[in-house]
């Protein structure tokens, strides 16, 4: 298998598991599964790019103590609630790290993959917080108002394709700033 089918299956495993495990058994019992799969996928991750990858941990960290705070309460609405609060949390470390600490995080994390003038990741950084704020605010609108399964389904399969499609609205953005190395 090659890294980046290593790489992918790490990324969107846990999901899979997740759901595959709450269509057989329900919610309660698909977390812990989606915790031990998000704790492997972390450590393949690990092994494929010989490094401690930052997302992925906080992932696994986010996922292993709100599914442990659901499992230990009892209590669905902490796992819920999950992506709401990983949401605001990178909203506001975009926020914090731009406004108080004067420097550009995303930058930080992605200019090894592209090169942006000054501009333009002051734009993305933005961009992105405010994405990351309205992905919070429709969480909260959908486990609120729509079915346990629904909100599954959202999770799973909704998430990711809003989140894509927000990134290739992005392209402009990134081709009008681009530095030619």
């Amino acid at each position: 298998m090659n890294k980046s089918t290593l790489k992918f299956i790490a990324d969107f495993g846990p999901l899979l598991i997740f759901f595959i495990y709450y269509k057989k058994f329900g919610m309660t019992e698909a977390i812990l599964p989606l915790i031990i799969a998000t704790i492997v996928a972390t450590g393949i991750l690990y092994f494929v790019e010989k490094k401690i990858p930052k997302v992925p941990i906080i992932s696994a960290v986010i996922v292993s103590l709100f599914g442990g705070l659901t499992l230990y309460f009892d209590n669905k609405i902490f796992f819920y609630m999950k992506p709401t609060i990983v949401n605001l949390l990178f909203a506001s470390v975009l926020f914090c790290g731009s406004f108080f600490l004067k420097k550009n995080l995303l930058k930080s994390l992605l200019e090894s993959s592209i090169q942006l003038e000054e501009r333009g990741w002051e734009l993305l950084n933005k961009r992105w917080m405010i994405f990351f704020i309205f992905l919070a605010i429709l969480n909260e609108v959908v486990w609120r108002t729509q079915t346990e399964d629904f909100w599954v389904k959202f999770k799973v399969f909704g998430i990711i394709p809003i989140t894509f499609i927000f990134m290739m609205f992005q392209i402009n953005l990134i081709k009008k700033y681009k530095i030619n190395v």
